[in-house]
C-alpha cells in the first residue's frame, strides 16, 4: 500500500478570508481602486450600448423618411416631364396656352408640397435617446465629489498606517 501524495490528492478548498480584505478586515486600497475602475468601465460601456440601441431605431425611421423623400423627388422628376407637358397641351385645347401652363405649374407646386410634408412628418417622428440622456444625468450622483447634493455619502479611505 502506498502513502497518499498531497500533491495529487489535494482537494480544492474555500478560502477562509476574503482576498480583497486587508489584515484588519477592511478592503485594501488596491481592491477598492480595482472595483471602482471596473464599475466605471462597466457603467460607460452600458451607456454606450444603450445609446447605440436607442439610436439604431431612430436612424431607421430617419432613413425611411429620407428614402421616401428622395424616391418621391426622383419619381416626380422623371414622370413630370411627360405628364405635365401632356397635361398642358391637353388644357391648351380648351384654354389659352398661358392658362394651361399656369394650371400645370400650380398642380406641380401642390404635389411637391404634399411630398415634402409627408417627408417632414417622418422626420418629425425621430426622437433623441431619452433613456440614455436620463441615465447619463445620473452618472454624477455615483461618482465621488460630483453632484454632492444628490450623491450618497461615500466612506473615506482610511489613513495609511505606519509601522
Amino acid at each position: 500500500m502506498s502513502l497518499p501524495d498531497p500533491a495529487k490528492d489535494s482537494v480544492p478548498s474555500i478560502p477562509l478570508s476574503d482576498a480583497n480584505l486587508g489584515p484588519s478586515g477592511e478592503p485594501s486600497i488596491g481592491s477598492l481602486v480595482k472595483d471602482a475602475s471596473a464599475s466605471v468601465s462597466t457603467l460607460f460601456r452600458s451607456e454606450v450600448a444603450l445609446a447605440k440601441a436607442e439610436l439604431m431605431g431612430e436612424a431607421k425611421k430617419a432613413g425611411a423618411g429620407g428614402a421616401l423623400l428622395a424616391g418621391a423627388g426622383l419619381l416626380l422628376l422623371y414622370t413630370s416631364f411627360f405628364f405635365f407637358i401632356f397635361l398642358a397641351v391637353l388644357l391648351d385645347i380648351w384654354l389659352p396656352q398661358w392658362a394651361a401652363y399656369l394650371i400645370v405649374l400650380v398642380l406641380l407646386i401642390i404635389i411637391t408640397t404634399a411630398a415634402a410634408f409627408v417627408g417632414y412628418l417622418f422626420f418629425k417622428r425621430v426622437r433623441g435617446p431619452a433613456k440614455t440622456i436620463e441615465t447619463v444625468k445620473e452618472v454624477p450622483t455615483v461618482l465621488p465629489h460630483r453632484g454632492a447634493d444628490k450623491a450618497v455619502a461615500h466612506p473615506q479611505i482610511p489613513a495609511a498606517r505606519e509601522g
